[in-house]
């Protein structure tokens, strides 16, 4: 056969191929369409979802608790540094913004613990932990001062802007200067600060609210006459150690309620969202005067529920046996 012949017996079978396929394509009508091709498939195109169904990143984000102070953004607001920044000092001065949703500072907070905005400083071994409270100018700037080492710290802010959710943001600041991080106590329920000892009962189990009690002594003796700070006889932090997760600490009754004593137990709720190590810092006032102690504790993992009782009959074929959900429920945070 000749070359000419070969080409046209070539193009003469592609002309065949693509009728054929014109012809059947019409018959089944266009993906998509209303016709019978179409019934066949998904009218939710790849990658979008249904109407009224929330996206996988939604539903993903609504899954998941963050804890507090992990994040410099959320629910819109933002944590603003006036610095990125710190020399080493007694009374370092810092400034900071709260920025809203639309960018700009935030000038309205509702009072939370008796002050408009709490400000934690610790460094990432935790240690040099301050709780202070910071003056809001009327352009939303706040300023305070504090006491830094070397290092590199961890700054949270807790705030509740008007008629919006309580957050807690954290960001970092490195203090320029050569340290050598101090390594982690281990457990510790007594601690020690100007005369005074402190211990700390309970325990922690994730996922659980669980009950701690902190007894302040001086010289052997209780102290029954603490007085209140932040609207409480004591104020309670919990850090979680590697991430510096903030998480809130609710301390039971209030002073006046006529059933509180001043001292020397302070009792606390606490729910923390895994297992691991924890520090816990207790500002209490004695005196005239705030003072922190501190504790390391480590939490246990919640308690699997128990397996359901053994079935008297035995799966078989026609009896497909079924799985009961795990009741442990509760995920922490």
């Amino acid at each position: 056969m000749s070359t000419a012949v070969r080409i046209a017996a070539f193009v003469a079978a592609v002309v065949a191929v693509f009728a054929t396929a014109l012809v059947v394509g019409r018959g089944i009508g266009p993906i998509g369409d209303n016709g019978e091709g179409a019934e066949a498939m998904d009218h939710t195109s790849a990658g979008t979802a249904p109407e009224g169904a929330e996206s996988a990143e939604d539903a993903m984000e609504d899954a998941m608790e963050v804890p507090g102070g992990l994040m410099v953004s959320s629910g819109g607001y933002t944590f603003d540094l006036g610095q990125q920044t710190a020399a080493p000092g007694t009374g370092v001065p810092l400034s900071f913004r709260i920025l809203g949703p639309d960018g700009e500072p935030v000038t309205g907070y509702d009072v939370e613990h008796a002050k408009e905005l709490h400000l934690i400083a610790v460094r990432r071994d935790l240690t040099g932990f301050q709780h202070v409270h910071p003056t809001l100018a009327t352009d939303g700037t706040w300023s305070t001062d504090l006491a830094l080492t070397p290092g590199d710290w961890r700054l949270f802010a807790d705030f509740k802007p008007t008629d919006v959710d309580a957050l807690t943001l954290g960001a970092d600041l490195p203090v320029a200067g050569r340290y050598q991080p101090a390594a982690s106590p281990g457990e510790s329920r007594t601690s020690a600060v100007d005369g005074y000892q402190v211990t700390i009962d309970g325990e922690l189990v994730a996922g659980t609210d669980s009950r701690l009690r902190l007894t302040v002594t001086k010289d052997g003796k209780p102290v029954t006459d603490l007085e209140p700070y932040l609207g409480a006889y004591g104020h309670l932090v919990a850090l979680r150690e590697g991430d510096l997760a903030y998480l809130h600490v609710h301390p039971d009754g209030t002073p006046g309620d006529g059933t509180t004593e001043p001292g020397p137990a302070v009792a606390f709720v606490a729910e923390v969202p895994s297992a691991g190590a924890y520090r816990l810092f207790l500002d209490f006032q004695h005196d005239g005067v705030v003072r922190t102690a501190s504790f390391a504790l480590s939490a246990e993992a919640s308690e699997a529920a128990e397996p359901p009782e053994p079935s008297d009959s035995t799966p078989t074929e026609s009896t497909p046996f079924e799985s009961t959900p795990s009741e442990s429920g509760h995920n922490g945070h």
